[in-house]
């Protein structure tokens, strides 16, 4: 898996509402909000499924109805075609 070139990434990027670029790693990131607890674990759960399938998986804690996601691949060490998808995917699941 080859990382994006610079100019991919901040084109990825802009297609992908609420995800910023990490300060300090090759990552991007976004904090997911919920109804509720209940709410953000179905969605963990059913994104968990999707992530297995593609053989990439996220970094995320949870926290009541808060997920926060980091997305990088790490045999890469940076962004790649499969962190900017899981991300795409995991807007479309987001209940709005």
């Amino acid at each position: 898996m080859q990382v994006l070139s610079a100019k991919e990434y901040e084109a990825a990027l802009r297609t992908l509402n609420g995800w910023h670029k990490m300060a300090k790693r090759e990552a991007i990131e976004k904090q997911f909000i919920f109804a509720d607890f209940a709410t953000a674990f179905a969605w963990m759960s059913h994104i968990a499924i999707i992530a297995d399938k593609l053989d990439h998986h996220p970094e995320w804690s949870n926290v009541y109805n808060r997920v926060d996601v980091v997305l990088t691949t790490h045999d890469a060490k940076g962004i790649t075609a499969r962190d900017i998808t899981l991300a795409h995917l995991m807007n479309e699941h987001a209940p709005r």
